[in-house]
């Protein structure tokens, strides 16, 4: 006996019947891949589209002026930023020294010397 043959139809070679999706499977089987495809057209065009630039003016592209202090024993980032900058907000220039020496944690220790953005 063949693989077939149906016990029903004695002497009848049965085809194994298509493939027939529902409505659910033809949405699974079509749709998801449409939405995966789109949502990857959608953000390769951002990426595409998006502006590449540093800074809005050519102002903003100079280099900052910087003088060099020597850290004093007891001195903190933040008195330093204070004594540094008096008129801009300590927390700015906090930021600005640590990104200026690459300072991995904030820490300092007397007689470092450090780059500080000049008045």
């Amino acid at each position: 006996m063949s693989a077939f043959t149906t016990i029903n139809a004695p002497g009848r070679n049965v085809a194994p019947g298509r493939l027939r999706l529902t409505r659910r499977g033809r949405i699974v089987f079509f749709g998801v891949p449409a939405m995966l495809l789109v949502a990857a057209l959608l953000s390769l065009v951002g990426f595409l589209n998006s502006p590449a630039k540093a800074a809005d003016s050519a102002a903003q592209l100079q280099p900052t002026s910087t003088t060099s202090v020597t850290v004093q024993t007891g001195q903190s980032l933040w008195g330093i930023a204070g004594v540094a900058a008096p008129s801009r907000d300590p927390r700015d220039v906090v930021a600005e020294i640590i990104q200026l020496n690459n300072l991995q944690d904030g820490r300092i220790v007397p007689g470092q010397q450090l780059f500080v953005p000049a008045v």
